[in-house]
């Protein structure tokens, strides 16, 4: 990586990316956040990127989603807005259109299965017209079954999207990447590919790193294996979501909720020890976590 400028994320740093918080503000200043999360059988993960969105200041959130899933989140976060994701892809297509105009961030994949018959049509739509976009687990996957077209579209975005990649997600979308080889999950890769497709990658292992574009790579050298388990993606999804949609750029976006959900998941892991602690527990120390970082 001798190309590549590396920066330790650290409180200091995040602290910097922070962006003032007016005491006149009201709920328009400070954004919405779109969460399409959430399936039958995965409502949780749409729980709790809502959880994580609503905790991390943004103005609205709103959860665009199928209705046991919208039960679901009615039942823990009544702060939360909801829309019915129900139906064929056009009538999908028409109510996502819609929910756009008011969207300042996007987040699209947690608890969606890949093959879900809107997903496709969704992230189309969101990589073409979301003002800032978050995508996600199931997205993610679905962006590697047909990555000869989804892929480029990534390039043409005014502002980079985030993607959020596990080892194994990374692998199948860097898959036949021109420059990165076949299972190659290095942070060199993680570089190559942000510049490929223009976009952040947040490379999420025991030590998350963040590549941009321009071949910056952030790491957290933060290790925690309380955050080892389903779910805790989901709320770091959602915390960069509701982050972005309060006006801070992709990028400091990124860093912010990296370093923020990794400091929740040490105040966690003191609380609860790392076996017992649970992805559910972090938003809980997220104002730990904001003050740490000077985001109070």
């Amino acid at each position: 990586m001798s190309n590549t400028n590396v920066t330790v994320l650290t409180n200091e740093l995040v602290r910097d990316m922070a962006l003032p918080r007016p005491e006149t503000g009201h709920k328009g200043t400070f954004g919405t956040a779109l969460i399409t999360a959430g399936s039958e059988f995965m409502t949780g993960a749409a729980v709790l990127a809502c959880g994580a969105a609503l905790r991390s200041g943004a103005g609205l959130v709103r959860v665009y989603s199928e209705t046991r899933t919208l039960d679901a989140v009615r039942a823990t976060h009544p702060c939360a807005l909801q829309s019915l994701r129900d139906g064929m892809p056009a009538s999908v297509l028409r109510t996502a259109t819609r929910l756009l105009e008011k969207a300042d961030a996007v987040l699209i994949g947690p608890g969606i299965p890949s093959d879900d018959l809107n997903i496709r049509p969704l992230l189309e739509l969101f990589i073409r017209e979301a003002k800032n976009l978050v995508i996600d687990a199931g997205a993610l996957s679905a962006a590697a079954h047909d990555k000869e077209h989804i892929l480029p579209m990534l390039r043409h975005r005014p502002t980079p999207a985030i993607l959020t990649p596990h080892m194994g997600e990374f692998a199948r979308i860097s898959a036949g990447v021109e420059g990165i080889s076949p299972d190659d999950t290095s942070e060199t890769a993680a570089v190559k590919l942000s510049a490929k497709l223009k976009s952040i990658i947040v490379l999420k292992n025991n030590r998350t790193v963040i590549a941009t574009p321009d071949g910056k790579l952030y790491v957290n050298e933060a290790s925690n294996s309380g955050l080892a388990k389903g779910g805790s993606g989901d709320v770091l999804a959602g915390l960069m979501t509701g982050i972005l949609a309060q006006g801070i750029a992709p990028e400091k976006a990124a860093c912010a909720a990296v370093k923020i959900h990794s400091d929740a998941g040490l105040a966690a892991a003191e609380e609860y020890g790392v076996r017992a602690m649970l992805p559910s527990d972090l938003e809980s120390f997220f104002p730990e976590a904001f003050d740490r970082s000077g985001w109070s």
